[in-house]
């Protein structure tokens, strides 16, 4: 199914409390491939809510940053964040199945919606290059299973450990994935040249903006309605290699839907490249913080992300 066819350092900062992993283990993601394949998606959706449940309280750190964003960050009262807090690890959950799902060869049974679809074609047929910018909400990466003839010049930036946990699992008893992994490795650089490489041969590069380990980069920005740190990496490379960039969200909607939502980004060059890049990242923090204050439970980020 090809949707995306032609048709259609300076500051640091002590190391926070993500350290680099995203949630769910191995016989987690063994046990759904099961139960989807012999049962099928709904039938995991069912059995979910039985999980969820029993996660909660069997995982503190993350149920207590939660509920200190559906409370204080969100602003939401007592019982909202009760429902809110059940309905957030649902809804990760959900998400999980339908990465899954898709890689197993259900992407028909999903729905799709598409803003400002036809402008971000039009940008990567004509560009030298392009730099996504995405965030931990919704399902960001599922995109890249229908971006069809795209998908072979997708290249995605992870952290290694979180890299190396999910590609274990799903390759060894999922389809394969067009797209290519550019790992992050705290050892040495060598991702910054596979970036570089990728962009100048004309390919898309991928970055989650909203994470980063030990002393990066980072700079303060008011986000939600308190400060909070995030990754200036992504945005000196985009003002570095001069190539357009784009902030992508995938967030799921009512039922088997998903929206994907493309916002170029238009601003003025002749600034000094970090103030270039300061200003590229207040404009992503501003468009994550629609995202967060539309979809609530979509926010997975399981640390402390307001941190002082």
């Amino acid at each position: 199914m090809n949707l995306f066819s032609k048709k259609y350092r300076k500051e640091k900062t002590d190391k926070p409390a993500w350290g680099g992993k995203s949630r769910g283990g191995y016989f987690g993601y063994r046990f759904f491939i099961c139960l989807i394949n012999r049962l099928g998606i709904r039938f995991a959706y069912l059995f979910l809510g039985l999980v969820v449940v029993h996660f909660i309280p069997f995982a503190p750190k993350a149920t207590k940053s939660n509920w200190q964003y559906f409370r204080t960050i969100q602003g939401f009262g007592f019982f909202k964040s009760v429902g809110m807090l059940y309905l957030g690890y649902y809804r990760f959950g959900q998400i999980l199945i339908d990465k899954i799902a898709v890689r197993s060869g259900h992407a028909q049974k999903y729905r799709y919606e598409f803003e400002n679809y036809p402008a971000f074609l039009d940008l990567l047929d004509h560009s030298h290059g392009v730099i996504l910018i995405g965030a931990h909400a919704g399902n960001w990466e599922i995109g890249g299973n229908f971006f069809g003839e795209y998908a072979k010049k997708i290249n995605i930036v992870m952290f290694d450990a979180e890299y190396r946990k999910i590609k274990t699992v799903l390759d060894k008893n999922l389809n394969p994935v067009s797209h290519k992994i550019i790992p992050i490795s705290e050892t040495d650089f060598t991702h910054i040249y596979q970036i570089k490489d990728a962009l100048e041969k004309g390919e898309y590069v991928c970055f989650q903006g909203d994470r980063f380990i030990g002393d990066k980069s980072t700079e303060s920005v008011n986000f939600m309605g308190k400060p909070a740190r995030f990754p200036l990496g992504p945005f000196l490379l985009a003002t570095r290699f001069d190539v357009p960039v784009v902030f992508y969200y995938s967030m799921r909607e009512k039922g088997m839907k998903y929206k994907f939502r493309f916002t170029m980004v238009n601003m003025d060059k002749n600034k000094k490249n970090r103030q270039f890049s300061l200003d590229l990242l207040n404009l992503y923090v501003n468009s994550l913080e629609k995202i967060v204050q539309e979809y609530p439970e979509q926010w997975f980020n399981y640390y402390d992300f307001w941190k002082k």
